[in-house]
């Protein structure tokens, strides 16, 4: 099932509106949670083609509709949510609408293996962090795909 919803990612509604985020937020960000059964059947492999044809479908629209700026489609884990999520941003792959820092890579297979072993959500517990700070956290991964003309200068 989870192969399935990743190809029909390429066909669901896209907005591209580099003067509206919440917009582009809003049309273009989807959600995957795989059943038990599907995280025990499936390898590695054959989700990250699923991604790989998934970003080659998008990259067809996007150039269909004539958009001239940058585009990029971008995947990561929720370790809290315990999902797959994924986006297409009017933006390269550094200005990526995250509130927290992240590090774009080229490898899907790592994401989505911490995704496939991941029996439950993660459970935050409190910190020494004083309250009313927000703890400092490393740059979590997300693989990144370019869906649209490059940007300036690149």
């Amino acid at each position: 099932m989870l192969l399935t919803w990743i190809a029909e990612l390429a066909d669901e509604p896209l907005a591209l509106e580099p003067d509206d985020r919440p917009v582009e937020w809003e049309t273009n960000t989807w959600w995957l949670a795989a059943e038990d059964e599907d995280r025990r059947a499936l390898t590695v492999a054959e989700v990250v083609a699923a991604f790989e044809r998934t970003a080659a479908r998008l990259r067809e629209r996007v150039r269909g509709l004539d958009h001239a700026g940058p585009a990029t489609f971008y995947a990561w884990h929720d370790e809290q949510a315990g999902q797959l999520r994924c986006s297409t941003a009017s933006v390269g792959p550094g200005e990526l609408p995250f509130g927290g820092a992240y590090r774009p890579v080229e490898d899907l297979g790592p994401i989505v293996a911490d995704y496939l072993a991941d029996d439950e959500p993660a459970v935050v517990q409190p910190s020494d962090v004083n309250p009313g700070e927000e703890p400092e956290l490393p740059p979590f991964p997300v693989w990144v795909r370019a869906v649209g003309a490059p940007e300036a200068g690149s």
